[in-house]
């Protein structure tokens, strides 16, 4: 919803008279809760002065009648209603038609003015619809950002190539509190057990979290501690970081089945995880979908837990009462991708 508000302010001092004009140019009325009685004079104004700058423009009723497809008398009228408001004469009449006073002239400038703003806002606004202009703030984790926003947002600039794209890394928790906040459009994040007001879910998928190391650190391990070690108190535990809701799960899930873990080594994003694992540093807690690759080639391998973890569900959030266009053409672009 778009709003353009052209205020017009001229001090115009004749006699004792002081007039203040304002024109106010809205899409909408509704966004101001106007009552019945405002908007109609709101629109009267703005005829008004618009009925003003046509006879001024072209110094002749007769012409700005046809112009403005509304019949002389009225023209006069409007006129004569508007002077006698501003207590302010502001046409004399000549034999070719009408030609503006000083204090007319003043008045027209700023008139002038005003409608070349909002003609220029209109403008700026149909470039926006026609060549989908616009910015898109979006939260996600590097970890979602990186394997999964970005393929999407790649064949998203392809379609849209003129809206801006922001991007603010952090945690799931601190996304669905910027999301709340109304600081960003739209937030990629592991799903809360209950959503904010207005909040809606697309693209919603689960996410299964196992635990991986590296073949040679496991050799190393059995060797160092014999047959019988104990993993979780032998080796070295890789997590992200305490707030991250990632680690909670995790954390959960061990402490449910009592399996406690004296050697925890904290990491900041899952792609340090990884590649600590791959390099032989410890055992990590990660995401199935996003070492697949590397599961299937032998650098990791995955670790068989004593109890099966949860699957934790992911999805795309964004406020319905959000009117972004750009948020809008994201939605619709999500949309298509799961058809």
């Amino acid at each position: 919803m778009y709003f353009i508000k052209a205020e017009l302010h001229s001090s115009l001092q004749c006699n004792k008279a002081t007039a203040i004009i304002k024109i106010h140019f809205l899409d909408t009325y509704y966004s101001l809760k106007l009552s019945q009685k405002e908007r109609i004079n709101m629109e009267q104004n703005l005829s008004t002065y618009r009925i003003f700058y046509e006879v001024a423009k072209s110094g002749n009723i007769s012409k700005a009648a046809e112009q403005l497809y509304i019949s002389q008398p009225a023209i006069s009228k409007t006129i004569v209603r508007l002077e006698d408001s501003l207590e302010i004469k502001l046409f004399k009449r000549n034999s070719r038609g009408v030609s503006l006073t000083d204090e007319g002239k003043v008045l027209f400038q700023y008139i002038k003015d005003a409608f070349a703003h909002i003609q220029e806002a209109e403008e700026t606004l149909q470039k926006m619809k026609d060549f989908h202009i616009g910015h898109l703030d979006i939260g996600a984790s590097s970890t979602l950002c990186r394997f999964i926003l970005l393929p999407y947002l790649k064949a998203f600039m392809k379609e849209y190539p003129n809206i801006r794209i922001s991007l603010k890394n952090q945690d799931s928790g601190k996304t669905l509190h910027l999301l709340e906040d109304h600081q960003i459009d739209l937030a990629l994040a592991a799903l809360p057990k209950k959503l904010g007001i207005n909040q809606e879910i697309l693209m919603e998928r689960e996410v299964e979290d196992i635990l991986v190391a590296a073949p040679q650190y496991l050799h190393n391990l059995k060797k160092i501690r014999g047959e019988a070690f104990s993993l979780f108190q032998d080796a070295n535990v890789m997590l992200l970081e305490e707030q991250n809701l990632s680690r909670h799960h995790i954390e959960n899930y061990l402490k449910e089945n009592q399996i406690y873990c004296p050697q925890i080594m904290e990491l900041n994003t899952m792609d340090l995880l990884i590649d600590s694992a791959k390099i032989g540093i410890g055992i990590a807690w990660v995401i199935r979908d996003f070492v697949a690759e590397d599961l299937k080639n032998g650098q990791l391998v995955e670790i068989k837990l004593p109890q099966p973890i949860q699957k934790r569900r992911i999805a795309f959030l964004y406020n319905n009462k959000n009117n972004s266009p750009s948020l809008e053409s994201f939605v619709s672009f999500l949309k298509k991708e799961t058809v």
